[in-house]
């Protein structure tokens, strides 16, 4: 039973993940910003950190300091690298 219920909470958390990633991708590319030109305005020196948490690769994800960084590069509100997700949260509480 716990097992069941572990697997099913890290799924939930999973699609936060790939939700946030994917609104990251989405305001970056209305933004006109490639993922090595995110990359370098948060002081990251690679691309891996924006193109693995974009689409959730081997677990990596945003941290919320990585959040309010590409909210302010992009200027943009940081709740709208949210959206969507308060829908996966409320699907968890029904399930």
């Amino acid at each position: 039973m716990i097992e069941v219920q572990t697997k099913a909470r890290t799924a939930w958390i999973q699609e936060i993940y790939l939700r946030v990633g994917s609104n990251v991708k989405k305001y970056r590319k209305e933004r006109g910003y490639s993922q090595v030109a995110l990359a370098h305005a948060m002081g990251h020196e690679s691309v891996g950190v924006v193109s693995t948490a974009e689409i959730w690769i081997r677990g990596k994800h945003f941290n919320i300091e990585h959040l309010a960084k590409i909210a302010q590069i992009l200027d943009i509100d940081i709740c709208l690298l949210f959206e969507d997700v308060n829908a996966v949260c409320q699907r968890n509480r029904l399930e």
